[in-house]
């Protein structure tokens, strides 16, 4: 991507986690289901083994977080954050510039998310924070968490390095920001809580299909960041993390019903709708369903 003139984005902090847990904010309530939504129930199971390894008490997820010390939020300057940091701001700075110009020629407002960076563990509205669950937005807190090791982990385990795909998965986050401030992210909840496992699963993969297809539309909109070999980049970055192609290099049978982000075919197909189409309107992955 072309990023060097591109303005970064105001709107972040970092946390220091390295002073303990930081399980505040909502809870067991809040981020079991969160963790759900992203890995299933198998997930949930892992991510609290991961704990247990890592010498935290699971428990400390229940309530108010009583069981971990308090995370500091800091603001640097832009010299002193990473590079991967400063590229994080800079896409960052562009979906801000991008939807903001979408809303505005509906009448409406953009109110930006903001991106918090953090290392292993941190804090948020929806509970812990962990480097295990991946970059997630939290719609409590209007943040999107990421462990920017995320995209090393991009590169060698999931065979997608490059740039783009750190545009990818940052759009693709506030893609579901997009879905909280139209309520449309609460009209899916509801409907899921009236569901059945599978069918609850099927709305979520609807879900993080549209936000697939909001960061095809940022890109789209903003095509002056594109080089040759960026889309490309995307393509195999939303193929590699396939809910189909994650359950075969686990080792496991692909199983539909138990999909919660879309299978690599469909992640694919969507990204690039938007990235064909740059309309919002074209990622209606509902059929006006709900």
């Amino acid at each position: 991507m072309r990023l060097d003139d591109e303005q970064e984005s105001s709107h972040f902090e970092v946390q220091d986690g390295r002073g303990g847990g930081g399980f505040g904010g909502g809870g067991l309530g809040m981020l079991l289901p969160l963790i759900g939504s992203r890995f299933g129930c198998g997930g949930i199971v892992v991510v609290l083994v991961i704990m247990v390894v890592m010498g935290m008490n699971p428990l400390s997820l229940l309530g108010g977080g009583g069981g971990g010390q308090s995370v500091q939020t800091e603001r640097p300057s832009s010299a002193e954050l990473s590079d991967v940091q400063r590229t994080s701001l800079k896409v960052l700075g562009s979906t801000e510039r991008r939807w903001t110009e979408i809303f505005r020629a509906q009448g409406q407002n953009y109110p930006p998310p903001t991106l918090v960076f953090y290392s292993q563990n941190g804090q948020s509205g929806c509970g812990a924070a962990m480097s295990a669950m991946g970059p997630f937005y939290c719609p409590a807190d209007q943040r999107i968490y990421l462990d920017t090791d995320f995209f090393r982990e991009m590169e060698t385990r999931f065979n997608a390095p490059g740039d783009f795909p750190i545009g990818y998965i940052i759009a693709h986050e506030v893609g579901h920001h997009i879905q909280t401030i139209t309520g449309e992210a609460d009209r899916i909840r509801k409907a899921q809580q009236r569901a059945s496992e599978a069918q609850g699963n099927a709305l979520q993969v609807k879900m993080e299909l549209q936000a697939d297809c909001y960061a095809g539309v940022w890109a789209a909109r903003d095509d002056n960041l594109m080089e040759p070999g960026d889309l490309e980049e995307g393509l195999r970055a939303a193929e590699a993390i396939g809910d189909d192609t994650l359950q075969k290099a686990a080792g496991r049978r692909p199983v539909p019903e138990s999909f919660t982000h879309g299978s690599s075919a469909q992640r694919m197909e969507w990204l690039r709708k938007g990235l064909d189409t740059g309309d919002p309107a074209q990622c209606d992955t509902f059929g006006g369903s709900i």
